[in-house]
C-alpha cells in the first residue's frame, strides 16, 4: 500500500550496496554462496566512513508491549534489530506479521535480535492509542510497539510504503530495507547473518528488553474480538465468528451455546469438533446445518458439518495464495486472506444456493466457489468444487467498470446478496477504498454506491459525512447486511465506530446508530448508543432485529428497529451445552463488569457497630412479558473501592436464580475497622428475555450504601430494600 505523496527516502543510501547484493543472489546456487555474498555485503556496509544512522525514537510516543520507553542508542545498542513500518488496517502488513512471529520464535533478545513495530497510521482512528492496542491483541504481536501518531520517524527516512522493515545494526546503522509483503526468505537470510557478523565482532549485547504483554492483563471474557456473524432462519440460531479465540460458536437465540468449535489457540486441523481448529476466522454463512468459515489467516474456506459433527476444507491450500485467476478444483485452489463468505446462485432458474461467493481481501478480489454445478456471468459451465475469480483486477484501488476483471477492488471486506429484481447484485463493503460497492449478478459490473472518489487510484477518500453518492464519507467500513424487508443496505462503518444505512435506489448514505466515539454504551436509543470498530453485522427476526459483531468491544449488539432500542446479546456456556474443542484449564470465576450504562442508585447512610450484621434485600422487576434466560448466571456482587478490608471473610457474590424469589444479601462489619466511614457497593447482573426468548438483554444496576461506624451499640437495624424495575 503506497503512501500519498511519497518521495525517493533516505533509505536510498541503502539502495545501490543492496541492488547489486540482491543481484548477486539472483545468481547464486548454494546457500554457502548467499550466506558468503550477504556476509561481503555487510564488512562493504560496515566499513564506511559514516554509519546511515536511523534517529532516536522522538520523546514523548507511546508504547504497548514494553515496561517503559526504548532508546534506539541506550536500550537497542548491541542488538540487531527489524524495525517494521506498519498501519494495522493494511492487509499486507497483516500478512507479513507471521514472518516476524517465525523471526521472534527463532531468535530472541538474549541472541540479539529485536523486533519494533512502528505504528504509522493511515486512517485517523488508527492513531488512537486505545485502537492500536486491540489491534496488537488481536492480531497476537507481542514485540515492542510505538505509536509514532504524526508518522515523523516514517518522514525522517523518507518512507514510501507499508509495510516496509530496516534492519538495523548494533550501532543503529540502517543495513538493509524490504518493502512490501513477501520477503521471507531475505528477512531470515539478512538477520541471521548480520547476528554472525556481529557476533564474530563481539558487538552483540545479551542484555534482555523489558517487555510486558497488553494481552497478560485482560480478563477472561465469553468473546475476543468477534468479527463476523450470521442468522440461521430455520433454526433459531446465531453463527459467531469468534476470531480473537480463533473458534466458530453456534449460539441459541437465548444465548446459550450450542457448539463451541476450535480454540482457544490458532491452529489448522480438520476432523471431529474436539480436534479442529482455526487461525482467526471471520466470514461465517449458514444453511441446512452446514456452515461455511473464511478461515482467513489459515487462507482457507472451511466447511462444518453441524449433523456429522466434522470440519473439513473446500478451498484454499493453508498457505498465503499469489494466483488471481484460479479455476482449480477449491482444496488445491491457493488463496488469499478470506474475510466473508455470503450464499448465492448461478442464475435465477437455479432452485438452490449453488455458489458460496468470497470477499478475498489478500488478492482484492471476490471469488467464488462452486458448490454443485453452474456456471458464473460471461464463463462456460463450472464444475462443481471450483474455485476461481470473479471480479477484480487484482491490483488495489477503487475502480468501477462494467467488465468485471478490469474492475479495481482494495481489500473487500464484507459481502451481502440482494438476489431479487431490481438489485441483483453483490453488495461489497470495500474498506481500504472506505466504499460500498455493488456488483452485479447478471454480468458482473461492478459500479459505485457510497463513499470514495472518481479518482481510482486514490484510496484516502475517507471521513465521517452523511450524503449522497460519492459525497458521503466512510472509513474503512467491514461489513454489509441486505434488509430485504424494507430494501435497505446496513453498513458497519468500523473505523467512525458507527452503523450506516443505504439507500441503494437514491443512494442517500445516513448514520442509523453510534456517535463517533470508540466506547461502550448501551443507550436508551441507537444515537445514544457507542461501537468500537464494529466488524460485522446481519439481519434476523424477518427483519426486526439488526445483529452487530461489536469487535473492539468483544459483545454482539443487538439493534431493534421497530423499536430503536439497543441490547447486549449475552453469551454463556450452559451446563447442558455440547462444547467441543480443546480448551485450555478454566481460570478462576471473574465477575461481570457493569455496563457504563447500569443506573446508580445511592441510599441512605446506614450506621453500624462492629459485629453487627446489615441485610440487604433484592427487590428487582423485569419488564412485564420478560423472564430470566435460563443458564445464564445473573448475580450479584459486592466491592468497597479503598476499603477492601470490609469484605475479609464475607460472601462476595451469589447468582439470582428466580425472580420471585429473590436473594438477601447479608455483611458482618468486621471486629477491627480501618475506617469510620466506607461504601458499599453491590452490584447486580441481569440477563432476561422475551417470553418467547426471541430477544435476550443483559442489564445492570449499581446500589451504593454509604457506612458510618460507630463503637455505640446500635439497635437491630431493618433489612435495606433494593428496589429497581427496569
Amino acid at each position: 500500500m503506497a503512501a500519498p505523496g511519497a518521495r525517493s527516502c533516505n533509505l536510498s543510501g541503502l539502495l545501490p550496496a543492496q541492488t547489486s547484493l540482491e543481484y548477486a543472489l539472483l545468481d547464486a546456487v548454494t546457500q554457502e554462496e548467499k550466506d558468503g555474498l550477504v556476509y561481503q555485503y555487510l564488512q562493504k556496509v560496515d566499513g564506511w566512513e559514516q554509519d546511515l544512522s536511523v534517529p532516536e525514537f522522538p520523546e514523548g510516543l507511546e508504547w504497548l508491549n514494553t515496561e517503559e520507553p526504548i532508546s534506539v542508542y541506550k536500550d537497542l545498542c548491541g542488538k540487531v534489530v527489524v524495525l517494521d513500518f506498519f498501519t494495522y488496517c493494511c492487509i499486507n502488513c497483516i500478512h507479513l506479521l507471521p514472518d516476524l512471529h517465525a523471526l521472534e520464535h527463532t531468535y530472541s533478545d538474549k541472541d540479539g535480535l529485536l523486533i519494533v513495530g512502528v505504528h504509522s497510521a493511515k486512517f485517523p482512528n488508527e492513531k488512537v492509542l486505545d485502537n492500536l492496542r486491540s489491534a496488537v491483541l488481536r492480531y497476537n504481536i507481542t514485540h515492542p510497539v510505538v505509536n509514532d501518531a504524526d508518522a515523523s520517524l516514517w518522514q525522517e527516512l523518507e518512507v514510501s510504503c507499508w509495510p516496509t522493515l530496516i534492519i538495523l545494526g548494533p550501532r543503529g546503522n540502517m543495513l538493509f530495507s524490504l518493502i512490501g509483503e513477501g520477503h521471507k526468505e531475505n528477512l531470515f537470510l539478512y538477520t541471521s547473518i548480520a547476528l554472525k557478523y556481529y557476533k564474530d565482532r563481539g558487538q552483540i549485547r545479551a542484555n534482555k528488553i523489558g517487555i510486558k504483554l497488553y494481552k497478560d492483563s485482560l480478563p477472561p471474557s465469553p468473546l475476543l474480538f468477534p468479527g463476523k456473524i450470521a442468522v440461521d432462519h430455520v433454526s433459531n440460531r446465531l453463527v459467531i465468528a469468534d476470531t480473537g479465540h480463533h473458534r466458530i460458536l453456534v449460539v441459541w437465540k437465548n444465548g446459550q451455546t450450542q457448539h463451541s468449535i476450535g480454540g482457544p489457540n490458532p491452529g489448522r486441523k480438520d476432523g471431529i469438533f474436539s480436534e479442529s481448529s482455526f487461525n482467526s476466522p471471520q466470514g461465517v454463512a449458514i444453511m441446512n446445518n452446514i456452515i461455511y468459515v473464511a478461515d482467513t489467516e489459515n487462507h482457507l474456506i472451511r466447511k462444518i458439518d453441524l449433523e456429522a459433527e466434522m470440519v473439513s476444507t473446500v478451498a484454499g491450500i493453508g498457505i498465503q495464495g499469489t494466483d488471481k485467476e484460479g479455476g482449480a478444483k477449491g482444496d488445491e485452489q491457493p488463496i488469499s486472506s478470506p474475510w466473508d463468505v455470503v450464499f448465492g446462485r448461478s442464475g435465477s432458474e437455479v432452485q438452490r444456493d449453488n455458489i458460496l461467493w468470497i470477499a478475498m481481501a489478500g488478492t482484492h478480489q471476490i471469488w467464488a466457489l462452486l458448490l454443485d454445478c453452474g456456471r458464473l456471468p460471461k464463463k462456460n459451465e463450472l464444475k462443481k468444487g471450483t474455485c476461481l475469480r470473479f471480479a477484480g483486477s487484482g491490483n488495489e484501488e477503487n475502480r468501477n467498470n462494467a467488465y468485471p476483471h478490469k474492475a479495481g477492488f482494495a481489500q473487500p471486506s464484507g459481502l451481502s446478496l440482494a438476489a431479487e429484481d431490481p438489485w441483483s447484485c453483490l453488495f461489497v463493503a470495500d474498506s481500504e477504498s472506505s466504499t460500498v460497492r455493488a456488483v452485479s449478478l447478471k454480468d458482473g459490473a461492478v459500479r459505485p454506491l457510497v463513499g470514495g472518489e472518481r479518482d481510482p487510484t486514490n484510496l484516502f477518500a475517507f471521513g465521517d459525512v452523511d450524503g449522497v453518492g460519492i459525497n458521503a464519507r466512510l472509513q474503512h467500513p467491514l461489513g454489509v447486511t441486505w434488509d430485504k424487508k424494507r430494501n435497505l443496505l446496513y453498513v458497519a462503518d468500523s473505523y467512525n465506530h458507527k452503523i450506516k444505512v443505504v439507500d441503494p435506489k437514491t443512494k442517500n448514505c445516513t448514520t442509523l446508530a453510534g456517535t463517533g466515539n470508540a466506547s461502550n454504551i448501551v443507550g436508551s436509543s441507537f444515537t445514544d448508543s457507542t461501537f468500537n470498530e464494529p466488524g460485522g453485522l446481519c439481519i434476523g427476526e424477518n427483519g426486526q432485529l439488526l445483529y452487530v459483531a461489536d469487535t473492539n468491544n468483544h459483545q454482539i449488539k443487538v439493534l431493534d428497529l421497530e423499536t430503536k432500542t439497543v441490547s447486549v446479546f449475552p453469551v454463556f456456556r450452559s451446563e447442558n451445552a455440547v462444547v467441543d474443542g480443546p480448551c485450555l484449564a478454566e481460570k478462576p470465576k471473574t465477575l461481570p463488569k457493569l455496563p457504563k450504562s447500569a443506573p446508580g442508585i445511592r441510599l441512605s447512610p446506614v450506621a453500624a457497630s462492629p459485629g453487627q450484621t446489615l441485610q440487604f434485600k433484592l427487590r428487582l422487576d423485569l419488564p412485564s412479558g420478560t423472564k430470566l434466560t435460563e443458564g445464564a448466571s445473573s448475580c450479584w456482587f459486592l466491592s468497597a473501592e479503598g476499603n477492601e478490608w470490609l469484605l475479609q471473610g464475607q460472601i462476595p457474590s451469589g447468582e439470582i436464580e428466580s425472580i420471585s424469589n429473590q436473594p438477601t444479601i447479608s455483611l458482618q462489619i468486621p471486629g477491627d475497622c480501618l475506617s469510620l466511614e466506607a461504601i458499599l457497593s453491590i452490584s447486580v447482573f441481569l440477563y432476561y428475555c422475551s417470553a418467547d426468548s426471541s430477544a435476550c438483554m443483559m442489564k445492570g444496576i449499581l446500589f451504593s450504601q454509604p457506612l458510618q461506624i460507630t463503637d455505640t451499640q446500635q439497635d437491630c437495624i431493618p433489612p435495606v430494600e433494593l428496589k429497581y424495575i427496569f
